[in-house]
């Protein structure tokens, strides 16, 4: 049986799902074909259940801390981690049931299987019939397309020598279902996700050490963010070893983990109940057919141009299985383009310095545009505004006051090149910096805006006044 679409997108989750309501929006009919769960990812194994265990982690925390707020007698809470569990398990439930409910809404077909593209058929003289291998093991289902979106996200990467066993050697996928706490964790990997979960388990109680290839830990951050963020967790107990190189051909199941790690010359052995190996993602593309079409894979992603078209310009493809940032609203961002375009509309190709990145750790971090030495690399002059939380009404009150907003900017032009900060909320903050960076604003227009007193977003406005010299608390 064959069936005929407007557009057919292989992957269900963010980016796939957001791409089919708006296609529905814009009178496409569409279907999506996803193996798994609608949600993907980032529903189902990465930013909300992370995030709802981070919030945990966060209570939990609090209560440890409590006496400095006048409330006592809570040195006796505990955690239950099977109830953490539940919990994050009830959130994704809850917005699972919701996606679903917005593609029923948007008539939208949803076709539980594997996505294949064929090459030129009866079907079509080009390539981009997608043949579905159905889950419940029906017959094939052919679905023709005049356009498809390929939406299949990725996987964490695998240390040779260091595979994932679902006990031992976990990846974040899977450190997501543990049952129970370990008494240790040795994370290998300093990005983003491996200091979540680092932050995170400390404040569950794990003894967390931290193994990093880079000089410093969140590499691809402004240097004075990682530099930061190391100071705050090497304080609350976490070890952080930088420029270590694992050597997996070490690892030894003892039934912990044993490895060894080489750093400046020297051979140094990390041992652990458990490890997590957070050293990247790579791309889903085996097995969807790319091979029957003119598709162009480079360094293991598809090839695109800006509009999201591949080498056949009917499919285009989105997120994380096309590189560049693998964030969940970035994903969505490219499906919006995508489909816009298919629809003869004239969208904005995404601008990689519009995009704010978060980190959801304890202290949050987030960042928009250059860094400060991205932007000397550039050759740009740059003048730079920073102001401490420790200088916020409100950071004393939250009892948080770790952390600066750094804004980078351009001294010729004046305008923004990038916006840095870290401490209490900055994950919520920084949509500020992302509308500076769409309206093209200055320092002076951010400095003019009155942000109201007592609030952490005071911090904004005052680096912005502090490009120019001009902080009033600080």
């Amino acid at each position: 049986m064959a069936t005929e679409y407007d557009l057919v997108i292989i992957g269900g989750g963010t980016g796939g799902y957001v791409a089919a309501i708006r296609a529905s929006q814009l009178g496409l009919r569409v279907a999506i074909v996803e193996k798994e769960k609608l949600g993907g990812t980032c529903l189902h194994k990465g930013c909300i259940p992370s995030k709802a265990l981070l919030r945990s982690a966060e209570v939990f925390r609090t209560t440890q801390q409590a006496s400095d707020f006048g409330v006592e007698n809570t040195s006796g809470a505990t955690l239950n981690f099977l109830k953490v569990q539940e919990r994050k398990q009830a959130i994704v439930n809850q917005l699972f049931q919701g996606v679903k409910s917005l593609l029923k809404k948007g008539k939208i077909d949803i076709f539980e299987g594997t996505g294949r593209i064929l090459g030129p058929s009866i079907f079509s003289p080009i390539p981009g019939t997608v043949s579905v291998e159905l889950a419940n093991g029906e017959e094939n289902q052919m679905l023709i397309p005049k356009n498809v979106v390929i939406a299949t996200g990725s996987r964490p990467k695998v240390l040779d020598g260091l595979e994932f066993d679902q006990h031992t050697v976990l990846s974040s996928d899977q450190a997501l279902s543990l049952e129970e706490l370990p008494a240790s964790m040795l994370i290998i990997g300093g990005g983003v996700i491996g200091i979540e979960w680092a932050s995170m388990l400390n404040d569950f109680g794990v003894k967390v050490t931290v193994v990093e290839y880079a000089d410093r830990i969140l590499p691809s951050e402004d240097e004075s963010i990682s530099k930061e963020m190391a100071k705050q967790l090497k304080n609350r107990g976490i070890e952080l070893i930088t420029g270590a190189k694992i050597l997996p051909h070490t690892a030894i199941k003892t039934p912990g983990i044993k490895v060894d790690a080489e750093k400046d010359g020297e051979i140094f052995t990390f041992t652990a109940d458990k490890a997590l190996i957070s050293v990247g993602r790579q791309a889903n593309i085996e097995g969807i057919g790319l091979e029957n079409t003119d598709i162009v894979i480079e360094q293991g992603y598809i090839k695109t141009n800006d509009l999201q078209q591949t080498k056949e310009s009917h499919i285009y493809a989105i997120g994380d299985c096309i590189g560049g940032l693998q964030l969940a609203h970035v994903a969505s961002h490219e499906g919006i383009i995508a489909v816009e375009h298919i629809a003869g509309e004239q969208p904005k190709p995404l601008d990689p310095l519009q995009v704010a990145k978060c980190i959801y750790s304890f202290p949050e971090a987030a960042s928009i545009g250059l860094s400060e030495e991205e932007a000397k690399a550039k050759g740009f002059q740059v003048k730079i505004g920073k102001f401490p939380f420790q200088a916020v009404g409100k950071a004393l009150v939250a009892g948080e006051t770790d952390g600066f907003v750094k804004i980078v900017t351009d001294e010729k032009s004046d305008d923004i090149l990038g916006v840095h900060m870290i401490g209490p909320h900055v994950t919520d903050m920084i949509s500020e910096a992302s509308l500076a960076k769409v309206l093209d604003a200055t320092p002076w227009e951010i400095g003019q805006t009155i942000h109201p007193h007592p609030t952490l977003s005071e911090a904004i406005g005052e680096a912005a006044q502090a490009v120019y010299g001009k902080a009033i608390h600080f």
